[in-house]
């Protein structure tokens, strides 16, 4: 037995380096296991795809919170303006102007966060479009290393690493999604 070892070793070696010559790219087979993991997380935050995806979400909820901070500013200029001017008001005029004031405030707070629940809604309809795309990759994972089942690593208690393909996924979700976007479903 132990002198077969060198000779394994060394037609991995070659193998490695025959795949290596060939300018294939080296996305290693899963372990043969009829149970695997993923980590459904880490696969979409680390893929190509989703690191643009966030990277573009981020973005955008900066430019939400800029938006944000303007509406807020003027609303607190507002609120100053309507402080100088109970002075000259009766209580009833001003109750008036607070009111409506008030209203205004209420209102654009529901709209802001109308945007901020759209936007996350549409990063979470990006991260199904993903994993939808990412099925077909999953499947033949799951072929390859003779699983029935892939579950997700979150829930499970112990296991081993071997049987985790979120790597060896990623991989082959950035060779067969380079370049590919997802336009939103028509509602």
């Amino acid at each position: 037995m132990m002198h077969l070892r060198p000779l394994v070793y060394g037609l991995a070696f070659a193998a490695v380096c025959a795949f290596s010559a060939q300018g294939q790219p080296l996305v290693r087979a899963p372990v043969e296991s009829p149970i695997l993991t993923i980590d459904s997380d880490m696969l979409f935050e680390d893929s190509r795809f989703g690191q643009q995806t966030i990277e573009e979400f981020e973005a955008l909820g900066a430019a939400l919170a800029a938006e944000n901070r303007r509406i807020e500013d003027a609303l607190e200029a507002e609120e100053r303006e309507l402080t100088e001017l109970r002075a000259t008001m009766t209580p009833t005029e001003f109750r008036a102007l607070a009111d409506a004031f008030d209203q205004k405030v209420q209102e654009t707070r529901r709209t802001q966060e109308a945007k901020n629940r759209e936007l996350n809604s549409e990063l979470e309809n990006r991260r199904v479009m993903f994993l939808n795309a990412a099925a077909p990759v999953l499947e033949q994972l799951m072929r390859e290393a003779g699983a029935a089942v892939v579950l997700e690593r979150r829930s499970i208690f112990i296991s081993s690493n071997a049987v985790d393909i979120t790597q060896i996924a990623i991989n082959r979700l950035n060779v067969v999604l380079n370049g590919v976007e997802f336009a939103p479903e028509p509602q």
